[in-house]
């Protein structure tokens, strides 16, 4: 049995946290492979008063203060693992628990940077020459994975030093994220669901806002953290957060479903979003803002709709014939569960731990 210490985020909370639905996937599906994983994540932010699982029974879950104290203590817990994983965006003192961790990793485990926001990672390291992380990839980081970004990701990552960049991509939790009957709260003709992020707003007022105003007659559904109801177009409705027990019901129940990628993500490509599968596997018809790579995950025009302006977003809902949408709906989902669930992930992850902590427990 591998013992795995895993500082993240949250596990147990997608409050203002992206990499909720990524993280349960990966890890419950990796759990059955035999691994022990213990997940270590902060009190900050309100997550854990916002909930929206219990702790599970394939993951141990360690809840600590945000204080340098506590961060102290949970890191001396790397100590008894085979495999020490340090996420990014953990959200306290991300530095510091870096350092600390790495330092308490036993000297045969296998060290783990895992980046699920690479673009903003790779950027504070170019710019900073002291950034922590940037100083510690020769020596200190095995094995760099990332939840997307492709070649340009690998080679810049391999740019600064790191011995190895491997992506993990986002996949589908059939187990959580699958159709349900429709949901009167979420009936639209255009759904998106995404947090107000300052690298998002342009490109979803460009895709989501301008084609609700040109489409005043049509119905726009907008969840998400941070939006100001009243500074949206007439015909879109603000939701605010929306529970992750409520993205089946959010997902099925529009006509379409938007995808928006960040700027970065865009710009870097191969980064398709946990909504991209969560969305396919509901069998929703699903629209994305165009980004390179889309096709190793659905087929352009037969498993997804993608727009690469806001003005193909309301062509495309103008011309929507009936019965298209479960029809692209119904093929994103049969491409998805043949090859892009967390159990596929789980099976390439295995295989990587398994060979790595070998190479790593083998005498010099």
């Amino acid at each position: 049995m591998t013992r795995i210490a895993f500082y993240g985020s949250s596990l147990l909370s997608s409050y203002w946290n992206g990499a909720a639905t990524y993280y349960r996937g990966i890890i419950q599906a990796l759990s059955a492979h035999g691994h022990h994983i213990t997940f270590y994540e902060p009190d900050v932010y309100d997550r854990q008063a916002n909930r929206d699982i219990d702790p599970p029974d394939w993951c141990d879950v360690v809840v600590y203060e945000g204080t340098s104290e506590a961060l102290k203590r949970v890191a001396a817990e790397a100590a008894k693992a085979d495999v020490v994983v340090k996420a990014s965006g953990v959200g306290f003192e991300d530095d510091a628990l870096l350092r600390e961790v790495m330092a308490h990793a036993a000297p045969d485990a296998l060290r783990i940077f895992w980046d699920v926001d690479a673009p903003a990672t790779l950027a504070a390291m170019q710019a900073d020459p002291e950034d922590a992380l940037r100083l510690m990839l020769p020596d200190q980081i095995d094995l760099v994975l990332t939840y997307g970004g492709g070649k340009p990701v690998i080679d810049a990552y391999r740019a600064l030093g790191a011995r190895e960049c491997v992506p993990i991509y986002n996949a589908l939790d059939a187990s959580t994220h699958h159709p349900v009957p429709a949901d009167p709260r979420f009936a639209c003709d255009l759904a998106f669901l995404g947090n107000r992020l300052p690298d998002r707003e342009a490109r979803v007022e460009q895709f989501f806002f301008a084609p609700a105003r040109e489409l005043p007659s049509l119905r726009f559904l907008l969840g998400g953290s941070g939006w100001d109801a009243g500074a949206v177009p007439e015909n879109v409705r603000c939701l605010g957060h929306v529970r992750t027990a409520d993205h089946n019901a959010f997902n099925v129940t529009p006509r379409v479903v938007l995808n928006i990628a960040r700027d970065s993500m865009a710009a870097i490509g191969f980064s398709p979003a946990t909504r991209v599968f969560e969305a396919a596997g509901a069998g929703a018809c699903l629209m994305t803002d165009y980004w390179e790579g889309i096709e190793l995950f659905l087929k352009p025009g037969e498993e997804v709709l993608v727009a690469r302006d806001g003005q193909d977003v309301a062509d495309c809902l103008r011309a929507l014939p009936p019965g298209r949408d479960e029809a692209i709906g119904e093929r994103a989902r049969a491409r998805i569960l043949s090859e892009h669930t967390y159990a596929h992930r789980a099976r390439q992850l295995d295989a990587l731990l398994r060979e790595r902590v070998r190479i790593a427990e083998a005498p010099a």
